[in-house]
C-alpha cells in the first residue's frame, strides 16, 4: 500500500508540474524544449543534460509532435508509463480545452477570432527560443564537425521547404558522426531508469500498424463519421515528421477538401492556436469540434476529443517502441558519436525554424527587437518565472 501511495503521489506530482507548463509554455516546439530544459535539467534535475539532449535527438528522429514526445519521455523517465501519460495530459489539457471552446464557439456564433495579445506572445516566443538555442548550442556544438553540421543543416533548410529534407539531414548527420566525431569508450552515462521491454515495444509497433491499416477499412464499412475523423487524424499523427507547423498543411489537406472545415474556419483556428500555450497539435481538437455538425454529431466536445486523441496516439506507440532500444543504443561508442552529430543537426534545424517563420513573422520593428532582447536578458537572469516574462512581453507587445 505504501508503494502504491508513493507512485500515485508521484504521478499526480508529474501531472501538476506539466500542467503548469501547459498553461505557460508559449512559443511552439522549439520554445517548449527550452522550457523543459530549464525545468527538468537545470531546476528539478530529473535528468542530466546528456539524457535530455539524447531524448530530444531521438524524438527528432520519430514521427509526431516532438515537444509532446519529449514531455512524454520525461514523464516516463520519472514515473514510467503512468508518469508519461500524466505528463502528456497536464501539458496538453489547457490548450486543448481552449481550442475546443473556440471550435464550439465558432459553430454556435461564427464570430471572427481576434486575439489582441498574439503579437506580444510571438515576441515572448522569440526570446524563449533564442535562449533555448543558446543553451542547446553550448551543449551540442563542441567541435568543428558539430558546428559545420549545424550551420549546414540550417542553411539547407532555409533554402528549401521540402518536408523530407529534414529527415534526410538527420539520417545523414548520423553517418557523418560515426566516421567524423571521435569515439569515447570510457564515457560515463547516467541510468535512464526506463522499465520498458523490447516485447512491449514490438507490441506497440504491431498495434500502430494494425490501426493504421484497419481504421480506414472499418470507417468505409461502417460509414460512421467519428471513425473517419479518428482514421484521418491518426494517419496525420503517424506520418508527420518534425511536428509543430509541419502538421498544418497535412491537416489542411485532410479536412478542407472533404468539406469538414472550410478555409476561413481553418485559418481562424490556425491564428488562435498560435496564441495558445502547449503543443500546436491541439489544433486537432478545434478541427474536430468544428467538423462535428458536418459529420452529423451535434456534440463538438466528443468529436474534438476523438481528433485530439487520434493525432497524439501514434507518437506514443512509436516512442514506446523506440525507448527500450534507446537505452542500449546510447551506450554504444559509435552510436554516441552519431547521436552527437544528430544533436548538432537538431540545433541547426531549430535555428532554421527560429529564423523562418518565428523571427520573420514576429519581429517587424525596432520596438519588437527591444522587447525580444529584454526578454532574453530576463531569462538569462534566471530570477523571474518564465510565465511572468511571457506575460510582460505579451502585454508590452500588445500595448505597442
Amino acid at each position: 500500500m505504501g508503494t502504491y501511495k508513493y507512485y500515485k503521489f508521484l504521478t499526480l506530482h508529474i501531472f501538476f508540474v506539466f500542467l503548469l507548463l501547459g498553461f505557460t509554455a508559449f512559443g511552439g516546439p522549439v520554445a517548449h524544449i527550452g522550457y523543459f530544459r530549464s525545468e527538468f535539467v537545470d531546476k528539478r534535475k530529473w535528468v542530466d543534460a546528456n539524457q535530455f539532449q539524447d531524448l530530444v535527438a531521438l524524438c527528432q528522429f520519430l514521427p509526431g509532435p516532438m515537444s509532446s514526445q519529449v514531455g512524454f519521455g520525461l514523464g516516463m523517465l520519472r514515473g514510467n508509463i503512468p508518469g508519461g501519460l500524466a505528463a502528456w495530459l497536464g501539458f496538453t489539457a489547457p490548450s486543448a480545452i481552449f481550442m475546443l471552446c473556440i471550435g464550439i464557439g465558432i459553430n454556435h456564433f461564427n464570430n471572427e477570432l481576434v486575439i489582441p495579445f498574439l503579437h506580444g506572445l510571438k515576441l515572448a516566443a522569440v526570446a524563449i527560443i533564442a535562449w533555448a538555442l543558446w543553451q542547446m548550442g553550448k551543449s551540442a556544438l563542441r567541435g568543428k564537425t558539430e558546428l559545420i553540421l549545424a550551420i549546414g543543416s540550417c542553411t539547407i533548410l532555409l533554402c528549401t521547404n521540402l518536408l523530407w529534407i529534414q529527415v534526410a539531414l538527420i539520417i545523414l548527420s548520423a553517418f557523418v558522426g560515426i566516421f567524423c566525431i571521435p569515439r569515447k569508450n570510457n564515457e560515463t552515462l547516467t541510468s535512464t531508469n526506463i522499465k520498458l521491454s523490447k516485447r512491449f515495444g514490438n507490441i506497440c509497433v504491431f498495434i500502430l500498424i494494425g490501426i493504421l491499416l484497419g481504421a480506414p477499412v472499418i470507417a468505409a464499412i461502417a460509414n460512421i463519421g467519428e471513425i473517419y475523423i479518428f482514421s484521418s487524424f491518426f494517419r496525420v499523427g503517424s506520418f508527420v515528421f518534425g511536428g509543430g507547423h509541419v502538421v498544418l498543411p497535412l491537416l489542411q489537406s485532410e479536412v478542407v477538401p472533404l468539406g469538414w472545415v472550410n478555409e476561413d474556419k481553418f485559418l481562424a483556428g490556425y491564428g488562435a492556436v498560435q496564441a495558445m500555450p502547449g503543443p500546436l497539435f491541439t489544433f486537432a481538437s478545434y478541427l474536430g469540434a468544428v467538423s462535428a455538425p458536418i459529420i452529423g454529431n451535434t456534440n463538438g466536445w466528443i468529436v474534438g476529443l476523438i481528433a485530439l486523441f487520434a493525432i497524439f496516439l501514434p507518437s506514443f506507440f512509436i516512442l514506446c517502441a523506440a525507448l527500450p532500444y534507446w537505452t542500449i543504443l546510447r551506450s554504444n561508442p559509435s552510436l554516441r558519436s552519431a547521436i552527437k552529430a544528430v544533436n548538432a543537426t537538431v540545433v541547426g534545424v531549430l535555428l532554421a525554424v527560429f529564423i523562418d517563420p518565428v523571427i520573420t513573422s514576429s519581429v517587424n520593428q525596432i520596438s519588437d527587437i527591444c522587447i525580444v532582447f529584454i526578454g532574453i536578458f530576463l531569462l538569462a537572469l534566471k530570477r523571474i518565472p518564465v510565465w511572468l516574462i511571457v506575460l510582460l512581453s505579451a502585454s508590452t507587445g500588445a500595448f505597442l
